[in-house]
């Protein structure tokens, strides 16, 4: 499938891709030309095209983390994860949108365009890595990169009908990822077929001389017999307690063994998490100054007047207010109150997820609570797209791998549910999520058949 062969089919490729994101606004910039010169040409993903989000650095493509600090900031070089799947033959054609900084649940916290979900334009895509999941389920890229700090990947993943992959912390090299919250965050990707997910997984890991926390984990060769299920009061919408329940059933005749567990930390989970990310933030967002580089006002009377000035221009409100939050809680004389507990609720959630996977091979759970909600305030609010982050924040709390697979729709829509795994038991998932592919086989909205078809 090499897309980008020079000719005619090259041609009315790059055409229709741009046509496409007119509608859907999955790509903040698109350089086929650019990207085509990085590759080698040659490998297992020779000519397949990619996307990758807007915080991860391709050398010569903006890296503008879809903020207004950064709007004029080019990469001066390649992100490792990016690098390995240039090796082998695959094309950056763009950078795809993101809630800024990738803080948010919508896509629409993005301060340099807005992304809609292709199954219905009135809605958003989910977030942060919306464009990714956007670009795949809309046939723009046949796969497409993310970032997912407490479910950025999976989340839109499930708003969009596609599978999303959150590796396992330290296995797929961080170098080149804009630091948001540097202990939860990893690089993921997106795709509509199962196996290629799988094929750029395998080429992204690894370790990483150039991340300290890269690792290079043996393979884990079990065999999933038994899924722990989360029941219990969950909160869901209907239409996602519907599919939720379906899915359950399709693996129980599937043959697996399902075993009922409760995770009660889970009420604590977004407690926790929001005080980590947002210290790390505080920490990690210092860097911006406009000093050495990114938005810098026009004058200013001295040092301080111009931070403050490039910082107050540069940020949204969602990232000023995480900001502040982490501040808040990175004081002295606060740390123990909010900082060092929220440390000792995610030991928590890691201890019972190995209680977990002490009987189970993998544990099975929602994604979200609601379907893709539509934009602005008919939807969810900022509060409220936090608060439904209960499920996939768990897994970066305790650095395990999970997977989003879509398994149908609902008035419409789709829906997805998760898969988690101990540790490095990525091939865990894909077994699971391969499984389920003889029931249900994700498709592209009828509106976008893939451009490659």
């Amino acid at each position: 499938m090499d897309l980008l062969d020079g000719g005619a089919k090259e041609e009315t490729y790059l055409s229709k891709l741009k046509e496409r994101n007119g509608e859907i606004g999955a790509f903040l910039s698109l350089d086929a030309a650019r990207g085509k010169a990085l590759s080698s040409g040659d490998g297992v993903l020779r000519g397949l095209s990619f996307g990758v989000k807007d915080n991860i650095a391709v050398e010569g493509f903006p890296l503008t983390c879809a903020s207004r600090i950064l709007q004029d900031l080019v990469s001066p070089y390649t992100a490792t994860a990016v690098r390995r799947l240039l090796e082998q033959g695959a094309v950056v054609v763009g950078k795809t949108n993101l809630d800024e900084f990738g803080m948010g649940s919508s896509c629409d916290m993005s301060a340099l365009g807005r992304t809609n979900n292709p199954w219905d334009l009135s809605r958003v895509a989910g977030g942060s890595s919306g464009g990714s999941a956007a670009a795949v389920s809309a046939g723009m890229v046949p796969f497409a990169l993310g970032s997912d700090t407490g479910g950025s990947v999976r989340q839109p993943a499930a708003f969009c009908g596609v599978y999303g992959l959150k590796p396992t912390y330290g296995v797929v090299s961080r170098f080149g990822l804009v630091a948001y919250a540097s202990s939860l965050e990893v690089i993921g990707a997106v795709a509509m077929d199962l196996d290629l997910l799988e094929t750029v997984f395998e080429v992204m890991r690894g370790e990483d001389e150039r991340d300290h926390s890269s690792l290079d984990p043996e393979e884990d060769e079990c065999e999933v017999r038994r899924i722990a299920v989360l029941t219990g009061e969950l909160g869901l919408e209907a239409p996602v307690a519907r599919a939720y329940e379906r899915a359950q059933e399709a693996l129980k005749d599937l043959g697996f063994q399902l075993v009922e567990v409760g995770l009660p930390e889970l009420e604590y989970a977004v407690p926790a998490y929001y005080t980590i990310a947002t210290a790390e933030a505080s920490a990690n967002l210092a860097r911006y100054t406009g000093i050495r580089y990114g938005h810098r006002p026009m004058w200013s009377e001295n040092p301080q007047e111009l931070m403050r000035k490039a910082r107050s221009e540069g940020f949204g409100p969602e990232v000023k207010l995480r900001i502040l939050l982490g501040t808040f809680v990175l004081r002295s004389g606060f740390q123990d109150r909010y900082y060092h507990k929220a440390q000792r609720v995610r030991t928590l959630i890691r201890r019972s997820l190995e209680q977990v996977f002490s009987s189970a091979d993998v544990l099975l759970m929602p994604v979200f609570p609601t379907l893709p909600f539509p934009h602005g305030e008919g939807g969810l609010s900022s509060f409220q797209q936090k608060m439904a982050d209960r499920f996939t924040t768990t897994a970066n709390l305790a650095g395990v791998p999970a997977l989003a697979v879509p398994v149908g729709r609902e008035e419409g829509l789709p829906v997805g549910v998760q898969v988690m795994a101990p540790p490095f038991g990525e091939q865990r998932l894909f077994q699971v999520a391969r499984a389920y592919r003889r029931v249900y086989t994700p498709e592209h909205p009828v509106a976008y058949p893939p451009l490659w078809s």
